[in-house]
């Protein structure tokens, strides 16, 4: 049986945690190998990688999953994750349908090495029971008694928010995870969560890249003001920052259908490639690697970058030993701002011409 949450854990989640961020390295539980480049985030004296590892390729067909790489390079990319000093794994109910948290599970069998285990709740119903079942059933997939973060992945406007965090605040009553946290949450709706559940909900998770910058203006700071986190799914607009598609040259997939991947799309996105390119270029590293550094340069953020071989992984680990100087940080800001301007065009052309063919067919 899971541990109880006393009244004193409760006092530890509302003191939880200050805004240090220190470069040092995780403690060397089971016999790990840490990456001496990592950095680390101190949560109440667990040190969260600022580069972790999403999972939501394990079991997904859309990624590639039984086509491109299967089980065991899943198994091998989160042992070798962990090898390097990644704490951060992050999966969810939805993805594979269960099938990647029953990968991590299996992965972290026997495996040394410090972790932060996260996975998500896909609120369709929130209400506390449901939460409680699903959560039950992810620790089984996962194969622990209790999780280090359980997430609701989306918000919800069907259900009052108080409902939806009610189901939190029983998982951790119960002792079923050490904090929660909340996905593609505004600001304000993260703050009332939080007021409503009455005790921290440490982490944010949300769309954050060069391509996406808006987690910039409220969100980050925010988060480092209060200690709290933002965790940046999609750190590299899934793919679209690696430098390695084209006008004409796209991806296949689930990102097919992605309006950043069509032509315009692609070129409104070549100011900020370009600059990627062009820093990595002098530094002998890749642009996927700059875009990353980029991200893990802002306080209190923690990235989740994909990966589909261990050469993947490690390469976007080895992003946490980029130290990026004022002008490149400044150069690419700048691009940021280039594509979000004429990403406003492009939008307004997809929409046009959408319009245009649904009209032409009715």
């Amino acid at each position: 049986m899971p541990p109880t949450v006393a009244e004193a854990r409760r006092a530890d989640l509302v003191a939880a945690i200050g805004p240090r961020r220190r470069k040092c390295r995780p403690p060397a539980a089971r016999g790990a190998q840490h990456n001496r480049g990592m950095r680390y985030i101190d949560v109440d004296g667990r040190q969260l990688s600022v580069v972790g590892l999403g999972c939501w390729q394990f079991g997904e067909k859309g990624w590639g999953y039984g086509r491109d790489f299967g089980e065991a390079e899943s198994l091998a990319i989160v042992r070798r994750a962990l090898e390097l000093g990644v704490t951060v794994l992050d999966t969810a109910e939805m993805y594979g349908r269960g099938a990647s948290e029953r990968l991590v599970g299996k992965a972290l069998t026997g495996a040394g090495g410090d972790r932060f285990l996260a996975t998500k709740f896909l609120p369709v119903v929130p209400l506390p029971q449901v939460l409680m079942r699903h959560l039950h059933h992810s620790l089984e997939r996962l194969g622990v008694q209790h999780l280090d973060l359980y997430q609701l992945h989306w918000p919800n406007p069907l259900f009052p928010l108080g409902v939806q965090v009610e189901g939190l605040r029983r998982a951790l009553g119960e002792g079923l995870t050490r904090y929660v946290g909340v996905s593609n949450y505004s600001l304000s709706r993260w703050r009332r969560a939080e007021r409503l559940l009455g005790v921290p909900i440490l982490t944010n998770q949300v769309r954050y890249n060069l391509l996406h910058p808006q987690p910039e203006r409220r969100l980050l700071p925010h988060a480092q003001a209060t200690g709290h986190i933002v965790i940046a799914y999609s750190p590299l607009a899934q793919g679209a920052l690696s430098g390695r598609y084209r006008p004409g040259k796209g991806p296949g997939g689930v990102r097919r259908v992605s309006p950043l991947f069509t032509e315009e799309g692609l070129q409104a996105a070549a100011p900020v490639v370009e600059a990627l390119r062009e820093i990595a270029a002098g530094r002998d590293v890749t642009p996927s690697q700059v875009a990353l550094a980029y991200l893990i340069s802002q306080p209190r953020v923690v990235v989740i970058p994909g990966a589909k071989s261990v050469a993947q992984l490690e390469a976007n680990v080895a992003a946490a030993d980029i130290q990026l100087k004022d002008d490149e940080l400044l150069a690419l800001r700048r691009a940021s701002d280039l594509f979000r301007l004429s990403w406003l065009r492009v939008s307004r052309q997809l929409f046009r011409s959408t319009s245009n063919r649904v009209e032409s067919t009715s």
